[in-house]
């Protein structure tokens, strides 16, 4: 396993990390998921991530539970605040309410005395970002919360966030999370530029594209039954298209000479960025984590790139 700075921190996270969004604490039994969080420690994860929403705060439980075996200090872990944690009206959003009580209890679940590190997961527009990180800046000064990030925020967003940041001398947002992929590449136009100028890295989810880049779905097949999209998963479903299958199937022919697996080359075709962190996997079974973590470290040869490049425009 490679490690890598988070944006411009000291903190070395590695290259590949485990979150448990839709998983823990949900459709997969406990037992699976600790096995697949120890196996990840094994393989030299070190860096793990989870949100208050996921499940209700289940998926925290889970993963607290599963990691209380390992010594705080050998990892990295995050957590998040925005979403809809119950029915009043301040039981969501970024106001100073809700982010104070909300890491109050996620560090209840977690069963810890602090998080590595906290994201707002989305932006909040009823919130000005002055009250925002005025919390979150107060939670770094009681030792809560030791990094602070974004997820799925615009570049003008982060770009405002660290101006006022600098000038009211808070903590800044250090790492954004956003959907990159292959076949989500929202984020090379805009979002990367500005990170780099800020010295903010990326930790990205849905590397995988939902696992359409593993390529177990296959244009004109049936989609299998133990697969995400046979969860009624619209968003899922509506980038089963034939334009993508078609290159899923091209993208298997690099992957195949570099002698790498599809998820593999997905993977190590996202970490050929500087500017991410880390790629964010999930996993139902430590097998999956095995065969992803082999794509650390891995340089992909400028042919391979080139015609990724081809086969993806």
């Amino acid at each position: 396993m490679q490690y890598r700075h988070l944006g411009n921190t000291g903190l070395k996270v590695s290259e590949i990390s485990l979150g448990s969004w839709l998983t823990y604490g949900g459709y997969v039994a406990e037992k699976n998921a600790e096995a697949s969080i120890d196996k990840a420690y094994e393989l030299g994860i070190n860096f793990f991530d989870t949100a208050n929403v996921y499940m209700r705060g289940e998926a925290e439980k889970v993963v607290g539970r599963a990691l209380r075996k390992y010594p705080r200090s050998s990892y990295v872990l995050a957590t998040k605040v925005f979403g809809k944690m119950g029915d009043g009206p301040n039981d969501q959003g970024l106001s100073r309410k809700h982010i104070m009580e909300q890491c109050d209890a996620s560090l209840q679940r977690l069963g810890l005395d602090y998080v590595d590190l906290y994201y707002c997961h989305r932006y909040h527009p009823d919130t000005p970002i002055e009250e925002t990180l005025r919390a979150l800046d107060d939670l770094i000064r009681q030792g809560k919360v030791l990094y602070i990030g974004v997820s799925e925020w615009t570049a003008e967003q982060m770009t405002e966030a660290i101006h006022l940041a600098d000038q009211k001398l808070l903590d800044r947002i250090v790492v954004n999370q956003p959907n990159y992929s292959m076949l989500h590449r929202n984020i090379e136009q805009e979002i990367i530029p500005v990170s780099e100028k800020h010295g903010i890295g990326q930790v990205v989810f849905s590397p995988l594209a939902q696992g359409i880049l593993t390529g177990k779905y296959k244009k004109g097949a049936s989609i299998p039954s133990d697969s995400r999209a046979a969860q009624d998963n619209i968003n899922l479903s509506r980038k089963l298209t034939d334009d993508n299958l078609e290159r899923v199937e091209a993208l298997k022919n690099v992957a195949a000479n570099e002698n790498l697996s599809l998820a593999q080359l997905a993977i190590a075709w996202i970490l050929r960025q500087p500017n991410v962190s880390s790629a964010l996997i999930g996993a139902s079974r430590p097998e999956q984590i095995e065969e992803n973590v082999q794509a650390s470290g891995i340089e992909l040869s400028p042919e391979a790139l080139a015609k990724v490049e081809e086969i993806l425009q």
